[in-house]
């Protein structure tokens, strides 16, 4: 009786460091499984670099890039509560933006904060990775080049950028800059 328990544990013994072994081997039998490793910080300012969004800091929290940009006092007395809302949607919805998580499935999500000039926070706003189609990014980035060039003169054009990241993001803004009951 005492050899069958004994061999017995051997029997799971075994089995259990047979499956530690081919643990490696899983990625041979899921060959669709995606890579979600996350690229170096380095290559992602040098993505955000070559298409031209200069941000004061891009770094990680978790497996989110998360881009912080000074906003101007300039432009947050001239724009009032409609520059402070747009400010994260400048830097979310870019041709950069969409480049990095369509070639990294592993970044969650990008998030964008705004900040004034002595670190104030303005506004936020995140964007989970997948959640906008090819067509969905092609119509942020079109109501972004629209907003960039024409928001001055034709402020509906920031007004539907932020609507359009309102619907798509999880977003905030700081009641010092942005009365809650105002929408855009």
């Amino acid at each position: 009786m005492m050899g069958s328990r004994n061999d017995a544990r051997r029997g799971v013994g075994s089995a259990f460091l047979l499956g530690i072994l081919l643990i490696p081997a899983c990625d041979q039998f899921r060959p669709d499984r995606r890579d979600l490793t996350l690229p170096a910080i380095e290559e992602v300012r040098r993505i955000y670099a070559e298409q031209g969004q200069e941000a004061s800091e891009i770094r990680y929290s978790g497996n989110v890039i998360e881009i912080r940009a000074v906003q101007s006092a300039d432009q947050l007395q001239r724009g009032g509560e409609l520059w402070a809302r747009v400010g994260p949607y400048i830097h979310l919805f870019t041709p950069a933006t969409r480049d990095v998580m369509q070639t990294y499935p592993g970044v969650a999500a990008v998030r964008a904060i705004t900040r004034t000039s002595n670190g104030r926070e303005i506004a936020r706003a995140m964007l989970v990775n997948d959640s906008l189609g090819t067509a969905q990014w092609a119509r942020a980035i079109n109501l972004l080049g629209r907003a960039v060039t024409e928001g001055t003169e034709r402020p509906m054009r920031m007004q539907e950028l932020v609507r359009f990241g309102e619907q798509h993001t999880e977003y905030s803004y700081s009641r010092d800059f942005v009365n809650s009951r105002s929408r855009p």
